[in-house]
């Protein structure tokens, strides 16, 4: 017995990274899973390897007629939706904010907070006629934090973040959770470290926890958090991020054996 039996879960950005994690996991929970991404191929992959409880659907979140269309595909395939994962979203490019232009803030935009809008909404009617459901937004700790290369990208998760808070407080009453999870770097499909470069001592400082983040790692965590085990758990968002959400930027050198500032070098 999986404790979503019986259940279905839409994941956005499903077919790689956090995305792809996320759909194993919830298939090995015994739900039925709808793999999103723009990447055809790569969703189609990830719901083969699942089996017949899983369907690629090869949507570009930021296309608002594709969006619109999901819901019934994904009723005709499955059923109706229990869980919806709001996970796509891409560091479209680290672009200083004195030489950036509209164009480049749209785009960040689009990619990164408009979509939740659009995909939340085109499945919360289905779950406000059925009186339940769970919706999970991932964020990021660049939500949380200052981040100085991007403000837009920050900001944009900073909005995710304000969305999940007040949608929850919205629909609460109406049996819809709504939480989310903030992960700092992690090894996907975006952001790849060979070992050389995760044995750097300059990396073992990035986190307290010691390491990177997996894929597995936010993927265990968003599966709890849409569980029954945290029924009373609505409006948090979660730092996946081993740590460096608190650690306000400081960082352990093992080899002094003290606390310094953000490592010489080091650039994200």
């Amino acid at each position: 017995m999986g404790m979503f039996d019986g259940q279905v879960a839409v994941v956005t950005g499903g077919a790689s990274g956090i995305g792809a994690a996320t759909c194993l996991a919830f298939a090995a929970q015994g739900a039925r899973v709808a793999v999103v991404d723009i990447d055809g191929e790569g969703a189609t992959a990830i719901a083969s390897a699942i089996g017949s409880a899983a369907s690629p659907h090869r949507v570009d979140v930021t296309d608002g007629a594709a969006v619109a269309a999901l819901p019934a595909e994904v009723l005709a395939a499955h059923g109706s939706v229990d869980v919806l994962v709001n996970n796509a979203g891409h560091w479209v490019r680290v672009l200083p904010f004195h030489i950036g232009d509209a164009q480049h803030w749209d785009r960040v935009l689009d990619v990164n907070l408009r979509h939740v809008f659009s995909v939340t909404q085109a499945f919360l009617g289905g779950m406000l006629a059925r009186g339940r459901g769970v919706i999970v937004n991932v964020s990021s700790i660049e939500g949380v934090r200052a981040h100085p290369n991007d403000p837009v990208y920050a900001a944009a998760k900073a909005a995710v973040n304000h969305f999940t808070a007040s949608l929850a407080v919205a629909y609460g009453r109406k049996g819809i959770r709504v939480v989310g999870i903030a992960p700092d770097i992690t090894n996907t499909g975006q952001v790849v470290f060979d070992e050389e470069q995760q044995a750097d001592p300059r990396w073992s400082w990035w986190a307290p926890i010691g390491r990177f983040g997996r894929p597995e790692d936010n993927a265990d965590v968003i599966v709890a958090l849409a569980s029954e085990q945290f029924r009373f758990v609505t409006g948090a968002v979660v730092n996946t991020d081993g740590g460096t959400g608190v650690a306000g930027g400081w960082f352990w050198n093992e080899g002094t054996k003290q606390f310094v500032n953000r490592p010489a070098g080091l650039d994200r």
